[in-house]
């Protein structure tokens, strides 16, 4: 928690800070620390005054009933301006998450530190510049205190107008984006819609759209740009999507480059032109992070064509005017400016996101998101996207002394670790420092610490570029890797290390779990979901999975199937399902396009088990079994399958609400899992086909935690704990370290020490339903395969590699984080008959085919019929 300071210099003003006096500590019950610091260590700038700080903050349930009562004092007691929006809220009606927004005055040299009151009875007014939204009849105007921003139906896209005190920043008919096809066509896609996202006082959001190509033709290209605004600032941040709506041709299964639905780009660029048009006199830039913003001469070009990785490190080239340098790693600021005017412009990850461009003349700055310098044209596969984030200052930027320094590396707001972890939002969760369990907290340390962090491992495969950054390298997949080339596969999230990179973040505090998290979040939002209605219902919004075991993934991108012999085809699937991390990280950052990522991936599982949508309709309009087969069409017991499809729903339920997801997930129980189960005849003890059951049980106990935060021991309630309970008994007797039978398993890697972790997590949710002996016996064997996993794993040289470390980042976090005291309400008790007779499931597909054939039967009959009666009655 803050301490107060006793009335300290202001060390951005030299001014003696006045405390703030407005609400007294007796009408405070909880203050919560909130610490500032850059996101990366390569921050440049030293002093920040008035940098917008957008973070997500967790409440205990009953702490914090209105956000309004919320208050936010900076480091030397002063009462600060607050926008607060709630995005979830516990059954009772209190803040789960809140959203706050909020400027902050920060050097990075020093800890800086502010405060959130809870419970004070009103928030203190602040005066200062606020935005204003107006609407008409065809226009959108933003009014942030320092420019008037306007949108319009059918104008340049984003927006065609600026003002700075009434005059005009751009010129309308020089700015905007423009795409050029590889014909060399070009064209300026215009706004179609603009829709106000966040109304706040500090901070605005609107989100306008646009379209290139006619609805329902193979050249269709979607843009959309959310655009954040902030009081007193002329700075906007441009969230830019650019989208390829149309299916995927996957022939076979296999999808690569170079089939059809792909849309080819020779450049993509965002143009802003001065309203001054030649009155403006400078070109400065600033190639990377500190270094000075100079003087170039025109016309000037900066192109970043590779990420720098190579032997020589040349990463990009600088031309100004007849001047010609190299560098590696850019990430450039550059502006344009006279006596009058200023225009700046940066995007963060440039080099990263390669290849980029960015080019200025005297009168006009382009940032090149797909660059013509690129000597092919850009491959936009169906159903992919791209986001890029940038910063525009239409006028003098005072947040860093250099113009949108700060932008190149923005503050992260995080309370500390024991607060997120006190207030039960995420459950099971322990200050990493507390964790007495420190081999545990190490394995997945090595993410961030030591020599074979998550970070180098880019650079084995150079792991950049637009469509490549942010996701993890799959290095146990090249174990077996004979070639002294490296074998590129992608790890497309798999057991969702967005939700165990956030985790880590909320234990530890540690900025780099942030990076991690936010930047695969990015990147599987984008590129490894299909953004399409056009394929079919088992594949459109769904989730591709990492890249086939032990292949190269060659021109399959992060699409899992590359064209090759020994691959067969296929496609997205249930396996592969894991948007709670999506959820959490908007939680975190109020990231829209992650909640809408998130409930889309929930939306997919009711979706591709519709049998009204599939080919087999006109024989079967029942369920298909697809959210729930693991391993084989016709397996439908507990698997992974169906556990990610119950987490996925229980995740869409938590984000909106519908009652539609709750009730899937617990058909998907029903048809899964019976408590009068023969488990035996489950043959769990396969490991190689029946490992998974122990995910699904997994699953199983998040639910009955739902449950209960819902306070709904209902009939299901207890079907499921039950059926928990009657598993759990099972493998108390049977269930032994996977490694310790190495002769049964195809590959005994690390990766099953790992898995073993999986086991001490299903014991774990079980004693909490349990009592008596069997409450014993589970907690032992909780606390065995815990250490049986982590002493296994830490005993093996590739305990560092990616997926045995995702493992333990999602996977034992109950050993600490549940006491061993912990219960869990019984409910009412009910009787055996009470759940019936276990029902097996028969897919849709079958079930057509069965009717298929009974009905060519039928008709054969009916022929046969006719012929007999034909020749009796005319032979």
């Amino acid at each position: 928690m803050a301490r107060p300071i006793d009335r300290p210099l202001d060390p951005m003003t030299n001014a003696v800070a006045e405390r703030h006096t407005a609400t007294s500590s007796r009408e405070v019950s909880t203050r919560i620390a909130i610490l500032l610091a850059p996101a990366s260590a390569e921050s440049g700038a030293s002093r920040r005054v008035g940098e917008p700080v957008t973070t997500g903050l967790p409440f205990p349930q009953g702490s914090c009933v209105d956000a309004e009562s919320l208050q936010l004092l900076d480091q030397y007691g002063r009462a600060r301006r607050l926008q607060t929006r709630v995005l979830d809220r516990w059954p009772d009606g209190s803040i789960r998450w809140a959203l706050l927004d909020f400027q902050a005055d920060v050097d990075d040299r020093v800890r800086t530190e502010y405060e959130v009151l809870v419970g004070t009875a009103t928030r203190t007014k602040i005066s200062g510049p606020r935005i204003v939204i107006s609407a008409s009849e065809d226009r959108l105007t933003v009014d942030t205190g320092a420019a008037d921003f306007s949108f319009a139906r059918g104008a340049a896209f984003p927006f065609p107008a600026v003002l700075i005190d009434g005059r005009p920043a751009i010129d309308p008919t020089r700015t905007g984006l423009l795409v050029e096809d590889a014909s060399g066509r070009t064209i300026a896609p215009t706004v179609e819609s603009a829709d106000v996202e966040e109304d706040g006082p500090l901070r605005a959001v609107v989100r306008c759209s646009g379209s290139l190509g006619d609805e329902g033709t193979r050249t269709r290209l979607d843009v959309i740009a959310r655009c954040h605004f902030f009081a007193g600032s002329a700075t906007v941040r441009i969230v830019l999507t650019v989208r390829n709506p149309q299916p995927a041709a996957h022939p076979g299964g296999y999808w690569t480059l170079g089939s059809g639905g792909s849309i080819f780009l020779r450049d993509v660029s965002l143009r802003l032109a001065s309203a001054g048009g030649d009155g403006v006199s400078s070109v400065r830039c600033s190639a990377e992070h500190g270094t000075a913003h100079a003087i170039c001469e025109a016309p000037f070009e900066l192109y970043q064509h590779s990420s720098g990785s190579g032997p020589g490190g040349d990463g990009y080239r600088v031309r100004a005017g007849s001047f010609e340098r190299h560098g590696r790693r850019a990430c450039p600021v550059v502006s344009l400016s006279n006596q009058l005017q200023t225009i700046a412009i940066v995007m963060p990850h440039f080099w990263q996101n390669f290849p980029k461009g960015i080019e200025a003349t005297h009168g006009e700055v382009a940032l090149r998101l797909f660059p013509r310098q690129h000597a092919d044209p850009h491959e936009i596969q169906g159903g992919e996207q791209k986001t890029h984030t940038l910063y525009v200052a239409f006028n003098r930027d005072g947040v860093t002394s250099a113009p949108l320094d700060w932008c190149r590396t923005p503050l992260v707001a995080r309370a500390e670790p024991s607060w997120y972890c006190a207030s039960g939002a995420v459950p099971y969760l322990v200050p990493a420092a507390a964790d007495r369990d420190r081999a545990y907290v190490a394995l997945g340390e090595s993410a961030v610490d030591g020599d074979d962090t998550f970070a180098r491992k880019r650079d084995v495969v150079d792991e950049y570029g637009w469509r490549d950054f942010g996701d993890l390298y799959a290095d146990h997949e090249a174990v077996f890797q004979t070639e002294r080339a490296p074998l590129v596969s992608h790890y497309n999230n798999q057991y969702d290390a967005i939700a165990g990179f956030g985790w880590r973040f909320l234990r530890s505090g540690d900025p780099r779990w942030w990076t991690l998290m936010s930047e695969l979040a990015s990147h599987v939002v984008d590129i490894d979901v299909y953004h399409t209605d056009g394929d079919k219902s088992a594949y459109n919004h769904a989730l591709f999975w990492h890249t086939y075991h032990y292949v190269d993934a060659g021109t399959s991108t992060h699409r899992s199937y590359p064209e090759r012999p020994d691959v067969g085809g296929g496609g997205p699937s249930a396996e592969h399902n894991y948007p709670a991390g999506l959820l959490l990280h908007y939680f975190l950052t109020g990231d829209a396009q992650s909640r809408e990522t998130a409930v889309g991936l929930a939306q997919w599982v009711v979706d591709m088990d519709d049998g009204r949508r599939s080919i087999f309709r006109w024989l079967d309009r029942g369920d298909t079994g697809l959210a729930s087969m693991t391993g084989s069409p016709l397996y439908h017991g507990p698997g992974r399958g169906a556990a990610n499809s119950i987490v996925a729903l229980l995740t869409g339920h938590r984000a909106t609400g519908d009652a539609k997801f709750l009730l899937k997930a617990e058909q998907l129980i029903r048809r899964c899992i019976h408590p009068r189960d023969d488990i035996g005849e489950r043959n769990l003890l396969d490991a190689e086909r029946r490992w998974f059951y122990t995910v699904f049980l997994q699953a199983l106990g998040k639910y009955l935690d739902y449950k209960i935060e819902l306070q709904s021991l209902d009939a299901m309630y207890q079907y499921a704990r039950t059926s928990l309970l009657q598993y759990a008994d099972w493998m108390v007797d049977h269930e032994y370290p996977y490694l310790d039978r190495p002769e049964i398993l195809e590959y005994p890697t690390e990766t099953w020490a790992a898995q073993d972790m999986r086991k001490s997590d299903v014991f774990a949710f079980a004693a909490k339903h349990a009592s008596g002996r069997a409450r014993d016996r589970f907690l032992e064997r909780a606390e065995f395969f815990f250490h049986a996993s982590v002493s296994k794993l830490s005993s093996l040289p590739t305990r560092t590699l990616t997926r045995p470390v995702v493992l333990m980042l999602t996977n034992g976090l109950m050993h600490a984080g549940c006491p061993a005291s912990a219960t869990a309400p019984e409910g009412p008790r009910p009787s055996a008959a009470d759940f019936g007779v276990p029902m097996h499931f028969v897919p849709q597909r079958t079930r057509a085919l069965d009717r298929a054939r009974a009905i060519a039967a039928t008709m054969s009959f009916v022929a046969i019929t006719a012929v007999i009666f034909y020749f009796y009655m005319f032979g």
